[in-house]
Parts: structure tokens; sequence; C-alpha cells
């Protein structure tokens, strides 16, 4: 049964060889292609060159797709100083740019930016608790809450959610302050730990890449994902040819297809050449800093020496080499 299978497939393969259809002979090829990380040198550029041709046509200008792998002794790591953040967003029209996500229908954003309320928390209000409460209840120091934002006084259980989406007339806002949130390249990924076909996957300068050609669709990442980082193309992405980026790479910013995975792959198109990512490029307060965290002279590093560094959702383990920090 297994030679008659073999011959089969092959019979198959010589008929779509023979056809003059490019693209059905170019689909069958990717169909039965490796994982990227299994394939040859040789594999890679068969692969690689498919996917220039296709997108050349398909988009009417000339694509180049990268294979760059990654560079000996430099693990990616990011800082963000969340006191700059001014909430502008220019971070995330930048990245939709580089990263040829689907414009709408459906809408796709890798990074999210979450207006919160300033809260007057006070240190000397804590040992004073609550103020009474209505009728005779009343609160004591014991009934903090954990809050977003608010003030001490909010009831304790209350939580303050942050906005997604919000459209002032001029940023910052005078009672805001803004949490960007983005993949956080982690050490230990649960998203890669979940993925039945392993196309998702953390290559060795620290970088959590999904061949999208191997991706089945089955979300099993985006569930568990603690740091909602993850979109998934539900239909065919909207990407006008007009604004396609032509400079891709086959793990990142390559145009997606529908029922796949993707996110933030910090820019590997860009920082596998020596360059900044996008947001960091675009941000005009200089609040994103990125660079080798193996390299003790970089910015970044000098950041996690002599800042007050967090990391978001520490307790979970995932080890972000994404971080946050303030002055």
């Amino acid at each position: 049964m297994k030679d008659m299978g073999a011959a089969a497939l092959a019979g198959a393969a010589a008929l779509l060889t023979n056809s003059d259809d490019a693209e059905a002979t170019s689909t069958w090829a990717e169909f039965f292609q490796k994982n990227y990380r299994l394939m040859t040198e040789e594999e890679k550029k068969d692969a690689i060159l498919r996917l220039e041709q296709r997108y050349s046509e398909e988009y009417g200008k000339t694509v180049t797709v990268d294979g760059a792998p990654p560079m000996k002794d430099v693990l990616f790591g990011y800082a963000l100083n969340i006191q700059k953040c001014i909430g502008c967003r220019r971070c995330v029209y930048a990245c939709v740019k580089e990263n040829n996500q689907s414009r709408n229908n459906p809408e796709i954003q890798w990074i999210r930016v979450i207006r919160m309320e300033k809260g007057n928390f006070s240190t000397e209000n804590m040992d004073k608790g609550y103020p009474a409460g209505e009728g005779d209840q009343t609160y004591t120091n014991k009934d903090y809450g954990i809050q977003v934002g608010g003030n001490a006084y909010i009831n304790a259980g209350v939580t303050l959610e942050g906005q997604h989406y919000y459209q002032p007339e001029q940023v910052p806002e005078k009672d805001a302050f803004y949490f960007p949130i983005q993949c956080m390249q982690c050490e230990k990924p649960p998203c890669v730990k979940v993925c039945p076909v392993r196309t998702t996957y953390r290559e060795p300068d620290g970088i959590v890449v999904i061949d999208y050609n191997w991706c089945i669709g089955c979300r099993m990442c985006i569930s568990a994902c603690p740091y909602w980082a993850r979109r998934f193309n539900w239909g065919d992405p909207n990407l006008p040819a007009q604004e396609m980026n032509p400079k891709t790479h086959y793990l990142g910013n390559r145009p997606r297809m529908r029922g796949v995975a993707e996110k933030c792959t910090f820019c590997l198109q860009r920082t596998r050449q020596g360059r900044y990512t996008a947001c960091v490029e675009v941000c005009p307060v200089g609040a994103r800093k990125f660079g080798n965290l193996l390299d003790p002279g970089s910015e970044v590093r000098k950041i996690l020496d002599r800042k007050r560094v967090f990391r978001l959702k520490a307790d979970l383990n995932t080890y972000p080499k994404f971080f946050y920090f303030i002055d």
C-alpha cells in the first residue's frame, strides 16, 4: 500500500509538473514542502523562489523574500518606557505598514495600546482604610483590591478596565496613561508548547516565529498566549497592492493566507539586517528601545542594569524578552 501511495503521489506530481498551469504546480509544491526549519538550503531556496514569483505576479511589483538566519551571539530584547508613551499609536500604524497586515475586513494589528485612567493612590492613605460605606457598611485597610487606574477609595473588588480603542482629539490626555502590548518573545513560550505540528518555534536569536505554510489553523497557540499577542486570519487578508511592502522575510512579514495565525516578529526582516524595528524608528518620544541582550554595551542592556524594570505577568514564568521600565 505504501508503494502504491508513493506511486500515486509521484504520478500526480508529474502531471502537474508537465501542466501549463504554473499556479497549480506551485500550490502542489507548497502543499508538500517540509517545515521550514527542516528544509535543506536548496529546498529553502526553491520555496523562496516560488513565493517571490507568486507575490510579484499577484501584487504587480518585484517582491523579495529573505531567508536570513539568526545572527550569532545575538539575543534580541525590547524595553518600553511607560512614562514616556503618549498613546499616539504611530507604532501600531507603522507596524501594520511594515509587516503587511490586513487593512480591513478583517483588520489586523499586532500592537495594542491600552488607555488607562491615572490613579491618585497615596501611600499616606494605606493605613486609613476606605471611607465609611453606605448604611452600616464600612471598609478597613484589609479591603484594598487590585485595581487598574482609579483611586484608593474604590470599593474592594472593583476593577477598572483599560480601553483598547480610543479616539481623543489630542494625545496625551491629561488624566490617562498608555500601555502598549505586543508579542513578548518569551523564553518559555506557551504558544510553542501547545502547537501540535510545531509550526511555531523559538529561533536562536530569541524571536518566536511561525511557518505559515505549516499552520493548520487550530488556534491553540492563540488560546495559550497570556498576552493576546496572536491574531488569526478568519478570512482572506485585505492587502492592497499599492500598500504592500515588497521587502519580506519567509518567517516574518510575507503575505499571509486565510486560516493561519500571525504575530509580531520583532521585524526580523529588518533586525536581522542590523536595523531597528519599525515601531522603534517611528516613536516620536523615544519610548521604545531595542537591542542585543548579550551585549553589555547595548542600550537595552543598560536599561535593564540601571532602570526600574518589570515584565508583564511575570508570575506565569514565561520569561518575556519584552520589558517595561520607568525612569
